[in-house]
């Protein structure tokens, strides 16, 4: 008799296919997700060189440099640093995220190291992310010293170059640079997404939206209705959030403020007609809340760039990110808030939310007449 309960239970369990994913598909997902996207190595760093002096010294460091796994050298400049060609150029190579790390040489930089035994040699560091940007310096400054280690064997004479070290956008290193992006994203993807897809179900669950659906009240205006609440919402939660992180972390809206909300407000609306998509699939809310939770939630903290950076990921996974309308939404903030630029470089990311946010509300639309109306 007991076994037969035992067998009674394990067929409930293959039998509902929630609770099989529960408990064998999910730990499948977390394990592939957190093994792979969760590091703090750092690889094939894009690095940007300006190199006016093309001596024996800069092009051996040069070499060290590309020859290391966590560093790619995409670009060298003969310009020196200090010309207003070459100062644009740097900046560029920021703001269009063209690279994390600039190497600066100094003027007759091998001239100086050999004759006066001393030369310097700038690292800079794209610091939005804190962490990453100490990871990158500290990782640029051990090549250096081994160069000057090697010399120092090679003629034994004490050389010394003095790496000056420079954080770019983040100089007092604040972790709430980085985090508070990531957290607009979260919020309004939990409140717009998760929130409007368990009301919308619910509805549904109860009875209730066949009912509203044969009132004279078209169906998207009913929609609409259920949305409007959640946008109003996350529209109150951005204006907190930003008068917190000014006033209270010290993270200053560097760039427009109307470029900043129109991101907000462009991401809100990607958001809600996901949050509509996924209620017109759901049948229960348990499974709008599974759905939110594991395709939504998990891929937000771990693949969009919220917390790890997304260079490190395998291809595979760095390819899933893409479709994942946060990591656009949290590229932007970063640029406009952080780096305090111009919405010439948010076009890319605006018009993939505005991409998005048609597709969504296009398959969103038809689902829900097919499933309800």
């Amino acid at each position: 008799m007991f076994l037969s309960f035992i067998k009674k239970e394990f067929l409930h369990i293959f039998r509902d296919p929630r609770t099989m994913l529960i408990t064998l598909g999910m730990p499948v997902v977390q394990i592939i997700l957190f093994g792979f996207a969760i590091t703090t190595e750092v690889k094939n760093v894009r690095v940007a060189v300006f190199d006016p002096s093309r001596d024996v010294s800069t092009r051996r460091i040069i070499d060290r440099l590309q020859a290391s796994e966590y560093f790619d050298v995409t670009r060298v400049e003969t310009l020196h640093a200090t010309s207003l060609h070459a100062t644009s150029l740097l900046n560029s190579v920021f703001s269009e995220g063209k690279a994390e790390l600039a190497v600066v040489f100094s003027d007759r930089f091998d001239e100086n190291l050999i004759h006066a035994g001393k030369a310097s040699i700038q690292l800079i560091a794209d610091a939005t992310d804190p962490n990453q940007a100490t990871l990158l310096a500290g990782y640029a400054s051990n090549i250096i010293a081994d160069y000057q280690q090697e010399l120092l064997r090679e003629h034994r004479i004490p050389f010394l170059i003095e790496p000056e070290i420079r954080m770019l956008y983040n100089p007092q290193m604040k972790s709430a640079y980085t985090f508070v992006p990531g957290v607009m994203g979260l919020i309004l993807t939990l409140i717009c997404a998760m929130m409007t897809s368990i009301a919308i179900v619910r509805e549904k669950e109860t009875g209730t939206m066949e009912v509203l659906l044969v009132s004279p009240v078209k169906p998207v205006f009913i929609i609409l209705a259920k949305v409007a609440p959640y946008f109003t919402l996350s529209v109150v939660n951005i204006v907190s959030i930003l008068l917190l992180s000014v006033f209270v972390l010290g993270v200053p809206v560097s760039g427009s403020l109307f470029w900043l909300s129109a991101v907000c407000l462009m991401f809100i609306i990607v958001a809600l007609a996901l949050g509509i998509l996924i209620s017109s699939v759901a049948t229960t809310q348990v499974t709008a809340m599974l759905v939110s939770g594991m395709m939504l939630m998990m891929p937000v903290m771990l693949l969009s760039g919220m917390i790890f950076p997304i260079e490190n990921m395998p291809a595979i996974l760095q390819w899933i990110s893409n479709i994942i309308p946060a990591r656009w939404f949290i590229a932007a903030v970063r640029k406009v808030m952080i780096e305090g630029l111009d919405v010439r470089h948010v076009v890319r990311e605006l018009a993939i939310l505005a991409g998005m946010a048609v597709f969504l509300i296009a398959v969103s639309v038809k689902k829900f007449k097919v499933r309800l109306a």
